[in-house]
């Protein structure tokens, strides 16, 4: 498939240097974190949806702290304006003029804590800068500084006084991840580390420029043909399911995954390989990435609602039936 299987030394002990700080404050939540570098090395933004004290805020602040980079953290309110995330214009009595006093969207890492608390202008200015990369304050675009990633939450049990992410803002985000609780003995370990009440400290094991530079190399690793059918086929099926054997699906799917999904599984299958410390994807980088990438955008039926039929059915029976070359 390639002519070369494994990838550099160098790139193996950034990601396993990541892994290794951020696991000192962490505990368990491998799938998070995992999941989050996938996010980091690719440049898509990630959508966190778990109940609250499950290390989210953590894992994202430990991480921005390990690869040296800025960091801010915007708790999301019903109050909230888009001056208050992007910036606005402030007068200098001193000079008689105005200048923008940037926001804190200007960071490299955002944590947009419970963003379907905040209505709908204030989640449009935040997208919109996760799409373009930029933000207009007074009438000057000012560009965000790269390495950028929106790492948003929601909490799942508390919907009263919150405000749904329509269906094309939530396809902005790359991936959206179902964190869980800890297990027994993870849960037992969390309570030992955190007895003292004294910060862990973390080395930083990575610099802005290596993130840049392993996206390139990721950009570059080989993809065969026939796995990028099969990622083509996967995403057709949740359009059209009875076109590929999955007839029974066709009701209960109302929209299928848009492009965008095509070309985030191809890059998200890529960072998989590059995370285990391969040059080339395989099926099963896709099938591990697919339902993360997948399941916010299969939307579901009434029918399905009724059936108690989720997206993540559906997207886990599509997986199972199309064929792996």
């Amino acid at each position: 498939m390639a002519t070369r299987t494994a990838a550099p030394a160098a790139d193996t002990a950034l990601v396993q240097g990541i892994i290794t700080q951020v696991g000192k404050r962490v505990v368990g939540q491998e799938y998070m974190v995992e999941r989050l570098l996938i996010g980091l090395l690719t440049g898509g933004h990630v959508l966190l949806e778990g109940v609250p004290g499950l290390a989210k805020t953590l894992t994202v602040k430990t991480l921005a702290e390990t690869i040296s980079t800025s960091f801010q953290r915007i708790q999301f309110t019903p109050d909230l304006l888009p001056a208050d995330v992007i910036g606005t214009m402030v007068f200098d009595q001193a000079t008689g003029q105005f200048s923008a006093k940037k926001g804190p969207i200007f960071a490299n890492i955002i944590l947009a804590d419970e963003i379907n608390r905040a209505p709908a202008k204030v989640q449009a200015a935040l997208l919109e800068a996760m799409q373009e990369k930029q933000v207009t304050i007074g009438g000057t675009t000012h560009r965000l500084e790269e390495p950028f990633l929106v790492l948003a939450t929601q909490n799942p049990i508390e919907q009263e006084g919150t405000y749904q992410l329509p269906e094309a803002q939530v396809d902005r985000f790359m991936l959206k991840l179902h964190v869980d609780y800890p297990t027994r003995d993870e849960e037992k370990e969390i309570m030992r580390r955190m007895a003292s009440g004294d910060p862990i400290p973390v080395q930083h094991a990575s610099t802005p420029q290596q993130v840049l530079d392993a996206r390139r190399r990721i950009a570059d690793l080989y993809v065969d043909e026939r796995i990028m059918d099969y990622i083509v086929d996967i995403v057709h099926a949740t359009r059209k399911p009875a076109e590929a054997g999955l007839k029974e699906l066709a009701p209960l799917i109302e929209y299928g995954a848009s492009p965008r999904a095509t070309i985030f599984l191809a890059q998200g299958a890529r960072a998989h390989a590059f995370l285990r410390g391969r040059n080339f994807v395989t099926p099963d980088d896709v099938k591990a990435i697919g339902p993360d990438i997948l399941r916010h955008r299969v939307l579901t039926t009434y029918e399905a609602e009724a059936e108690e039929v989720t997206s993540d059915i559906i997207v886990n029976k599509i997986l199972g039936a199309i064929e792996s070359p």
